[in-house]
């Protein structure tokens, strides 16, 4: 097996735990918040199956590998139910945060993984390449989800953040553009790249999970 190939799994690996915990932690909070919705569904599951999106997960990274830009993804949403929230803005955002605030963790029990197993005598010589790599590619894409998430365009997660802090007029408004925000999602992502050979996401991405990744991993390089 040649190294991308090997690589390429190493990153699918990765990305599984990365997208299913994150969608556990937004049903979790929900229910800790008095929101059933997504515990009676199901979706507080650890299985994968239970959480895949057919297009967020498998159709939208495919198309962006095809496009040459950022390849992203996310994982069916999982479905909360507001009017269960004691405090209906607070509920939203903490739900909001769950998910994001997970993949941070993830990503930085990653790097203290690589700098723990990389201490003489932990893993056995030879392998000490891939498993830096690994620990690398779960930190980076799980920095990548949650940055990615934190844009405040629905489905992502920045859109339920953003949403406590509108005025009610404003938050009316906001919910009414709502049916807008995914072509606009799809046209910086895949034809503004494919056009402009320039992709403002993967520079946004970059600039901030590609930075804090490369500087949690810099003394290990």
């Amino acid at each position: 097996m040649d190294e991308r190939t090997l690589s390429s799994i190493i990153m699918i690996i990765c990305f599984i735990p990365a997208i299913v915990i994150h969608e556990v932690a937004h049903g979790f909070v929900a229910w800790k918040l008095g929101d059933p919705t997504a515990k009676s569904q199901g979706r507080l599951s650890l299985n994968p199956l239970k959480h895949i999106d057919p297009f967020g997960t498998v159709i939208l990274p495919l198309l962006l590998l095809l496009a040459g830009g950022p390849v992203f993804g996310y994982a069916k949403p999982v479905p909360y139910n507001p009017s269960y929230f004691k405090d209906v803005r607070k509920g939203e955002l903490l739900t909001g945060l769950a998910g994001p605030a997970s993949n941070l963790v993830m990503g930085v029990i990653g790097a203290l993984l690589a700098y723990l197993l990389l201490l003489p005598g932990i893993i056995p010589p030879g392998i000490g390449g891939w498993v830096l790599t690994a620990c690398y590619y779960f930190t980076l894409i799980n920095f990548c989800l949650m940055f990615f998430n934190l844009l405040p365009i629905p489905p992502l997660d920045g859109s339920s953040i953003i949403a406590p802090f509108l005025s009610d007029k404003a938050l009316r408004k906001y919910y009414s553009v709502q049916r807008y925000a995914l072509p606009v999602l799809l046209v910086l992502l895949i034809a503004v790249p494919y056009v402009l050979n320039v992709s403002p996401i993967g520079i946004y991405i970059d600039a901030t999970a590609g930075n804090l990744s490369r500087l949690l991993f810099g003394a290990l390089f």
